[in-house]
């Protein structure tokens, strides 16, 4: 017990290091950054006098120094107040609530998806080496992965939604609806082009993964003595492959949180939808320095608690592989 206690209060203590070390990170960046949040607040307004920019300043601690803005800050957080965002008017705590939740629906259907869409074609890919199905996946997975999401997402609008109309160009409900009168057919309908984008970052390493995997447990010698007994390959994948592969696969799967969070505020903003990353992009524009502490604080968290998943089911699947090299 005393070894998990012991960790778990090292992990902690790495989560609170990383959150400062982003916190400082993001509020150097912003206070650099060459967009004034006064004139972003104004907008065009040309003939605002000094006086008022200097009321704007005062009302959200612009004219505060840059230590002074951050220990206010940090103050603040201890007690459970993220600040309002100067972009939305509204406290930064009720937009992360709910934005996050549609980035996290958005993120968990893309996540699913190129979960299993790469775990089959990698598994048909291995056992298939050499064949033309083998090749052609290879240079799809090598094409996904020199090609930039955001383009993808871009040519994927125009045609299924622009061109074909099978799909509405963007947001996450039907434009003029109340959210109670949305249907969950509706809403699937909104989140199926832009899951499908934001699956795509994730469906190359998958497939490429799990294909060499499979062509290394092929070639091991218990599998070639499962040969000799007459067995055929899909029955000695079903039997040994897949249960060599498919842990290694999770693992796989849950590192790649960050890769996740990245690509859905390029598939947000491409299809408008309304989650952290549209968020993120309009508070970068106005320099909305408490949401975009906010939101960093939240990316961090959602990519620590993905990479600390991943590193618990090693050691669970694996006890081999354990940090600092115990085998408990």
């Amino acid at each position: 017990m005393k070894p998990i206690l012991k960790h778990m209060i090292k992990t902690l203590f790495r989560m609170i290091l990383l959150l400062i070390g982003v916190s400082i990170l993001t509020f150097i960046l912003v206070i650099s950054s060459p967009i004034d949040p006064i004139d972003a607040y104004l907008g065009a307004e040309t003939n605002v006098s000094q006086e008022q920019r200097d009321n704007v300043a005062e009302h959200w601690g612009l004219n505060k120094s840059p230590v002074e803005r951050y220990l206010t800050w940090v103050t603040n957080l201890l007690h459970g107040d993220m600040g309002m965002s100067i972009t939305y008017q509204m406290p930064v705590m009720q937009i992360l609530i709910t934005r996050f939740l549609a980035s996290l629906t958005l993120m968990s259907v893309a996540w699913l998806l190129s979960g299993v869409l790469g775990f089959i074609l990698g598994v048909l890919s291995g056992a298939m080496e050499g064949s033309a199905f083998d090749k052609g996946v290879k240079i799809f997975c090598f094409v996904l992965s020199s090609t930039p999401s955001f383009w993808i997402g871009l040519l994927l609008l125009m045609l299924f939604s622009v061109q074909l109309g099978w799909f509405p160009i963007g947001f996450s409900v039907p434009i003029g609806k109340l959210s109670s009168e949305v249907t969950f057919l509706e809403r699937v309908h909104h989140l199926i082009l832009p899951a499908f984008t934001l699956s795509i970052t994730g469906i190359s390493n998958m497939v490429l993964h799990t294909r060499q995997k499979i062509i290394d447990v092929l070639n091991t010698d218990y599998v070639l003595f499962a040969k000799a007994r007459g067995e055929n390959k899909w029955t000695i994948i079903k039997r040994h492959g897949l249960r060599n592969i498919a842990f290694p696969a999770i693992t796989l799967q849950f590192a790649s949180f960050s890769e996740l969070f990245g690509g859905s505020v390029l598939a947000e903003n491409i299809f408008s939808y309304p989650g952290l990353g549209s968020a993120l992009s309009a508070a970068g524009r106005k320099g909305d320095l408490p949401l975009l502490l906010g939101i960093a604080l939240c990316s961090a968290i959602f990519v620590f608690v993905g990479n600390l998943i991943a590193n618990l089911l090693y050691g669970i699947f694996n006890p081999q592989i354990r940090e600092g090299g115990e085998s408990r």
